[in-house]
């Protein structure tokens, strides 16, 4: 299988700075999975109809689950990139912010 590059803006980079530490460790572990397996076991792809967003083919929006806290990352297959977008803690985070995460890309 292909080895993806895994960019982490620079938001999601200041969110991962403020987890627990625990959580923290969990979260880089499974950033450093993302290299070989863009599709972990618990990965979702997320509705962007939804949120009225279209993407361009080959690319799809995804969250893993850590506990109550998400990995929002958009896979790019022609370029074999991933954008880590957001860690959010769930609850309150609701994904109401996908099309102004996606403006970041």
């Amino acid at each position: 299988m292909a080895s993806y590059e895994v960019e982490v803006t620079s938001q999601a980079r200041e969110e991962i700075r403020r987890l627990p530490g625990h959580v923290r460790q969990r979260v880089i572990r499974t950033l450093q999975t993302l290299k070989h397996e863009p599709h972990p076991q618990g990965s979702r792809l997320l509705d962007t109809a939804k949120a009225d967003i279209e993407l361009e083919p080959g690319m799809e929006l995804y969250r893993i689950r850590i506990a109550s806290w998400r990995i929002v990352y958009l896979i790019e297959e022609e370029w074999k990139l991933i954008s880590v977008l957001a860690i959010r803690k769930r609850p309150p985070y609701q994904y109401d912010d996908l099309d102004e995460l996606m403006r970041n890309v």
